[in-house]
């Protein structure tokens, strides 16, 4: 049983497009199959066969924010944006912070989702930063990894134990890097548009003095420590310093990061605030260069849906976030393939084979017999962002009326159609 595409184009090491057919046989990759064992054939008329992207950086809300997003709506919009593999950050409620509520998230996951959940365990109970998780346990039910994500482990000695129990079970920490006692409750960058606009500003000192702490802690304990959603240029100096010195440091920067910084903020417009904030202009030079020499590993959305209702408040009273899953892949060709500041291989290898391999998933790749994990992309038209089509419950992106290229039109999970774009936009 299965699919076989054709007259499609895939990219080789040397990111060159070359036209191949693929076939999708009992769930696995082949490029040679007989043909009783094809029981379909599409036409995907010239697009990119490319593998389906990974996502290890996102929201699903679910359980207890499913007014925002459910597994469901979240998966869907994963689909939609060409991922196939996404990893759910724990601040949900109740948080996956024991052994059964895991084992629910897992089930839960399987039940309602479209593509991969990887779930994350919260690095400690409820995520209030005391007492650390059973992550043996957390790991035999089910767990990615281990994070806080949404709030900074404010104690080094609770991090530092975290840590050494993450290497016992051969686990990443996942850090969400801040410090509270530097946040001033701040709602955006502490810069030009905070002082502007006579609004409290998050410096930039508060992210990169947890990144120095815990890339210590992390060489003292032995662990994989990764860093979320990097934003500022002193971080990305104190993760290439890190790297130099032989600690096991990763990193991710957001599509939104990449493309936006403080300066482009137009007002007091709460579909721009997220955390970490929009930096300065030379923090975002400094993260595009951190991502083009290696020091930032990959690229993760940080897919962060709210309701409609809660981002129409004042700046300083609206939550942090943004939606990301179905735009990045048609922002970031657009913004930066197209324009010549990056190649599609350094793009897809960014959003695919890179976080697979940081994180020792079966995942991103098109080799013979790999996963069947593939999206179609349509590299020629271009169409405007616009919300109302999202699958997401999330409609708050800065980024409604791009003209964007590079759009997804069908989404396979092991083999099988997960999505097509007239399903959602006729």
């Amino acid at each position: 049983m299965g699919i076989k595409l054709i007259n499609g184009r895939v990219l080789t090491q040397d990111g060159e497009q070359v036209q191949k057919d693929v076939f999708m046989i009992n769930g696995l990759i082949q490029y040679e199959a007989d043909q009783s064992e094809v029981t379909e054939t599409i036409d995907v008329a010239g697009n990119l066969i490319l593998p389906g992207f990974v996502d290890a950086h996102v929201h699903l809300r679910e359980p207890g924010g499913e007014n925002k997003e459910t597994i469901e709506t979240g998966t869907k919009a994963a689909a939609r944006g060409g991922f196939t593999t996404i990893a759910a950050m724990p601040n949900t409620r109740p948080v996956p912070d024991t052994r059964e509520q895991m084992e629910w998230l897992v089930n839960r996951a399987k039940e309602t989702g479209s593509v991969r959940v990887l779930p994350y365990a919260s690095i400690t109970t409820r995520q209030l930063g005391q007492e650390l998780t059973d992550f043996k346990g957390l790991k035999e039910a089910g767990a990615f990894a281990f994070t806080d994500d949404g709030v900074g482990v404010q104690s080094a000695g609770v991090m530092l134990e975290a840590m050494k129990r993450a290497a016992e079970v051969d686990m990443a920490i996942v850090a969400h890097c801040e410090d509270n006692t530097l946040i001033q409750n701040g709602s955006v960058h502490e810069g030009n548009f905070s002082k502007a606009q006579g609004i409290n500003g998050i410096p930039s000192v508060c992210e990169s003095v947890h990144i120095a702490r815990d890339v210590l802690l992390a060489e003292a304990a032995g662990a994989h420590y990764h860093v979320c959603h990097i934003s500022t240029k002193e971080s990305v100096r104190v993760v290439r310093d890190a790297k130099r010195a032989g600690i096991r440091v990763t990193a991710e920067v957001t599509p939104h990061h990449l493309l936006l910084c403080e300066d482009d903020i137009p007002g007091l417009d709460t579909n721009f605030k997220m955390n970490p904030p929009l930096r300065g202009r030379e923090d975002h030079a400094a993260l595009i260069e951190g991502l083009l020499d290696g020091t930032i590993d990959f690229i993760a959305t940080d897919h962060a849906p709210h309701t409609e209702e809660e981002k129409n408040v004042p700046i300083e009273r609206a939550p942090f976030g943004i939606v990301g899953l179905e735009t990045a892949f048609p922002l970031l060709y657009t913004e930066f393939v197209q324009k010549d500041r990056m190649t599609l291989k350094q793009l897809v290898d960014w959003l695919t084979i890179i976080p697979a391999k940081t994180f020792g998933l079966d995942a991103g790749t098109l080799e013979a017999g790999a996963k069947a994990d593939v999206t179609i992309v349509n590299l020629q038209q271009t169409e405007p962002i616009q919300k109302q089509h999202f699958a997401s419950k999330g409609k708050n992106t800065p980024f409604e009326g791009w003209n964007c290229a590079g759009w997804s039109v069908q989404t396979f999970v092991d083999g099988k159609l997960v999505w097509e774009k007239e399903k959602v936009t006729k």
